[in-house]
């Protein structure tokens, strides 16, 4: 067998190899917590048994692998369609801010950052409105930038705090119907229209706060909190999908993670 021999290795070679490690990294951060890790998995164990079946010669397993591999990736499209969805707005944000954390993303060793969101008093207000059975529609910005909904609302600048959120959603107030945007722990908008999702799997007991929840978070990268007006319940959706949480310390704890 022939060695391998080292000395032929080109510095385009090296780079060809970290973005490639990269791309995988950043691949597998975008899927991580999602049901999609064990689809990625499954596809990686995949192809290195092809490459196996390749090194040791086993042509007719090796083909069936590969023609698999090949009419797959059609598949793979619509398996991971949210999250190529989300790759492609990161990418192409025209947020300079947003590529700025992308690209931390990408880091092997990064420092674990912290929100400058008062997360704590959305969670707080939240809890308050629950108990008065007051429905509210929190949106908070992350990275894709929400100008295309904030148009529908009326503008504001405020700063995030307990009190300022409750009085917005209070039943007579002028403000209450609609979501609110939150930005770097201000509040940029309220009344905003929502896009509602048509997704038929929703459960027919949410009702039109929570599909539009659903339906900003299919079109971008926030998150969402409902109040629902009719049982108090608290939900939090993020990339289309409810997140489970125990208590309210959980949720805040989810939250602040998130908004990292």
């Amino acid at each position: 067998m022939e060695l391998f021999d080292w000395t032929n290795i080109r510095i385009i070679d090296v780079v060809d190899i970290v973005l490639v490690a990269l791309l995988l990294y950043y691949l597998y951060k975008l899927v991580k917590g999602t049901v999609a890790i064990n689809i990625f998995f499954g596809i990686v164990i995949l192809y290195a048994t092809w490459k196996v079946t390749e090194l040791l010669e086993m042509e007719m397993l090796s083909k069936v692998l590969g023609g698999f591999l090949g009419v797959g990736m059609l598949a793979l499209v619509v398996v991971f369609q949210q999250e190529i969805r989300k790759f492609l707005l990161l990418v192409g944000s025209t947020n300079f801010r947003a590529r700025k954390r992308l690209f931390s993303k990408l880091k092997f060793f990064s420092e674990t950052g912290s929100s400058n969101i008062n997360v704590s008093a959305i969670v707080r207000a939240c809890k308050k409105m629950s108990e008065s059975r007051t429905g509210a529609l929190i949106v908070i910005q992350r990275n894709n930038r929400l100008d295309f909904v904030k148009s529908t609302g009326d503008m504001m600048n405020a700063k995030v705090n307990q009190p300022i959120i409750e009085s917005i959603f209070f039943k007579n107030s002028p403000l209450h119907d609609g979501a609110i945007i939150i930005e770097d722990n201000v509040i940029t908008a309220t009344r905003v229209i929502l896009p509602v999702s048509n997704d038929r799997s929703i459960p027919q007991r949410f009702g039109l706060r929570h599909r539009a929840a659903i339906g900003i978070t299919e079109k971008s990268d926030a998150v969402c909190l409902v109040v629902s007006e009719e049982n108090g319940q608290i939900s939090y959706i993020k990339e289309a999908d409810f997140v489970l949480f125990k208590d309210l310390d959980e949720l805040e704890s989810i939250l602040e993670n998130d908004l990292r």
